[in-house]
């Protein structure tokens, strides 16, 4: 009887390891079906850059993803590996990330010679913005946003805007800051022409380089906060090439990037359309 349920519970054990990696591995499948399907439909090459929160080890620790290096690497060799006449279409969905990484998958999605797409299910902030400008066209759903592009510069455990560290400086004078909050200041100043030569070297092409520049300030000036949602009609505003609008496949594909489940679950509701209720019979009296 002991051995009995010592079996049991080491087999219990094992399946509740290898149980995820089935789950996994079933939903990478059918990742893989519907992009197939997706790409077959429309023509274009299909590469994914969807971020969410994912639960890891035993006790299923939150980790928040965003834009590094490991992803810069990925969609490179992706774009390396698809041939120049064929077009790509990027799905991203994102909170940003890395500046480099961000702008070498950029700068490497503009130089593909074919027709570039990149589609906006939900949200594409900061990094997941500057991908956007490389497209010759965004994809949007209407209720999702991009971001700015005003660099932020970290100071400990704080998250400084690089438009925010300069105007202190401006009101209250050079010599009424600390030589910190100077040095801040330099590596913003920096950052911000930094940030608006690569947008500008992005959109010049499509816009002329006038335009391109009225643009990346706007992007990078602060006059919007670093999370302030850039709606798909501002978008347009600006001049940026959008489209409002998604292929149905494109929710099919997000369901199958599921968040990670919380215990108390913050959003539920009934799957629309409701199954039709069969008619109650009537009593013959």
């Amino acid at each position: 009887m002991i051995d009995i349920i010592g079996l049991l519970f080491w087999l219990l054990v094992i399946i509740s390891l290898i149980w995820p990696q089935i789950q996994y591995r079933n939903i990478q499948a059918a990742r893989l079906n519907l992009i197939r399907k997706i790409e077959r439909k429309h023509g274009f090459r299909v590469i994914t850059m969807i971020h969410r929160q994912e639960s890891v080890g035993f006790f299923k620790i939150p980790v928040y993803r965003f834009i590094d290096i490991e992803d810069s690497e990925a969609v490179l060799r992706a774009i390396r590996s698809t041939p120049p006449n064929k077009p790509i279409a990027m799905i991203i969905h994102t909170p940003g990330g890395l500046v480099l990484a961000a702008s070498q998958i950029a700068e490497a999605l503009k130089r593909h010679p074919a027709k570039k797409i990149v589609i906006v299910p939900h949200y594409a902030m900061s990094g997941g913005t500057l991908i956007a400008l490389a497209a010759d066209e965004i994809w949007m759903d209407q209720n999702a946003v991009l971001g700015p592009l005003d660099p932020q510069l970290m100071k400990g455990n704080l998250q400084l805007p690089a438009p925010s560290i300069l105007k202190v400086v401006q009101q209250k004078g050079v010599q009424n800051v600390s030589d910190e909050t100077l040095i801040l200041a330099d590596v913003a100043e920096k950052a911000i022409k930094q940030m608006q030569e690569i947008i500008v070297n992005l959109i010049k092409d499509k816009f002329g380089e006038e335009k391109a520049r009225e643009i990346a300030v706007k992007l990078t000036s602060g006059e919007w906060t670093h999370d302030y949602p850039i709606t798909a009609e501002k978008a347009k505003e600006l001049g940026l090439p959008v489209k409002i609008g998604l292929p149905l496949e494109i929710y099919e594909l997000m369901e199958l990037y599921p968040q990670a489940r919380a215990h108390r679950p913050g959003v539920e509701f009934i799957p629309y359309p409701y199954m039709p209720t069969p008619p109650k019979r009537q009593e013959v009296k």
